[in-house]
């Protein structure tokens, strides 16, 4: 069973940045696509970034191109999610997820096999 465990959210102001990190107990971690999602209250989980298995290929979701980067380490089995300029409508759980197909590409409808719990990032004004 793979395990993905999310950290790094926390309270910010709008404008400022943080770095969401999601650790993967999967050995094999580098053979697979990895996506970013969030959850505003009252709202659906939408997609927000993905990251093909070695990390040459990302996707973004039109609401943070320019200001999210998604990266990955393979040594780490770690993948990354830098947020800058964060707006208000930010705000919402985060959510790492793994795509079980082996070297996917996270691109337009990947489907990701595995999730983590969640982070909460606030962005206040």
């Amino acid at each position: 069973q793979v395990q993905l465990v999310e950290s790094g959210g926390g309270l910010v102001q709008a404008g400022g940045s943080l770095r969401l990190s999601c650790a993967a107990s999967e050995r094999t971690f580098s053979s697979y696509a990895m996506g970013w999602f969030r959850q505003a209250p009252g709202k659906e989980r939408e997609f927000v970034a993905a990251i093909n298995w070695s990390g040459g290929t990302t996707y973004y979701a039109n609401s943070v191109k320019g200001r999210f980067t998604i990266s990955r380490d393979n040594i780490k089995n770690t993948v990354y999610l830098q947020m800058n300029s964060l707006k208000l409508e930010d705000t919402g759980v985060y959510y790492c997820a793994l795509s079980a197909v082996r070297y996917g590409t996270g691109g337009p409808g990947t489907t990701y096999d595995y999730w983590g719990q969640g982070t909460q990032v606030t962005v206040s004004s």
